[in-house]
């Protein structure tokens, strides 16, 4: 998977430098806000309409890993909140929570075990995604301006990762639905993190996408979840 390979070479170079599944307005996207989210009951009508169909052992692996990466986001961003108490680390982690809810929702129509278990904040059963979660919450907290690149690094790769699985693993209806409302959800979370940063003078350098994927990103509008 991308991120792993990203992850690993995040970690040695110390690199320093949303799911909106449902409707939101314009404004609160900006901010990073879950306001208006619809209940997950939502959701699951929504996959409910997509047959149940035979899952490849890629797709199997992709959702759980997936769905212990959207905890590392919302459990990054939740640690970074504590240290900063900034709206941006307040409110995306409302929506990330959605992404995880979202997954799970595949995960249990699936049968699938979920990795999640107790969800306690800043464990995880894969070993990357923990040595991750350690490497980014001590950069997040070395400076305001590092922990919004941290944010904008996690939403970067979670693009990637869940392109990836799209392009080479995925070909379930279901599945494929809540990948692509999960990736609207974190270009729009990039766009709140790159707002965030050039209110603190910085113009955000990508640190994973290419050039054009990002500009793609930045200069398109803010997007809604597809129900």
């Amino acid at each position: 998977m991308v991120s792993r390979i990203f992850f690993k070479l995040f970690v040695i170079s110390s690199v320093t430098g949303s799911l909106f599944f449902f409707n939101a307005c314009n404004s609160a996207l900006e901010a990073g806000s879950a306001a208006g989210i619809q209940g997950m009951d939502a959701a699951s009508l929504s996959i409910d309409q997509y047959p149940v169909e035979e899952i490849s052992q890629a797709e199997s692996d992709g959702m759980v890993y997936m769905r212990e990466e959207e905890k590392l986001a919302r459990d990054v961003y939740k640690t970074l909140y504590t240290h900063w108490n900034i709206r941006v680390f307040n409110n995306i982690p409302r929506s990330e929570q959605q992404h995880m809810d979202a997954i799970k929702l595949l995960l249990d129509r699936y049968q699938l075990e979920d990795p999640v278990g107790n969800d306690s904040l800043g464990v995880f059963k894969n070993e990357t995604l923990q040595e991750l979660y350690n490497t980014l919450t001590t950069q997040g907290s070395v400076s305001l301006v590092e922990a919004l690149k941290v944010g904008a690094l996690i939403e970067e790769i979670d693009i990637l990762d869940l392109q990836r699985e799209l392009d080479d693993d995925v070909d379930n209806q279901d599945i494929t639905f809540v990948y692509e409302n999960l990736m609207k959800g974190s270009r729009n979370h990039l766009r709140a993190f790159v707002r965030n940063l050039s209110r603190q003078g910085v113009e955000y350098v990508p640190q994973k996408l290419s050039e054009e994927q990002y500009l793609e990103i930045i200069n398109s509008d803010w997007e809604r979840g597809r129900r």
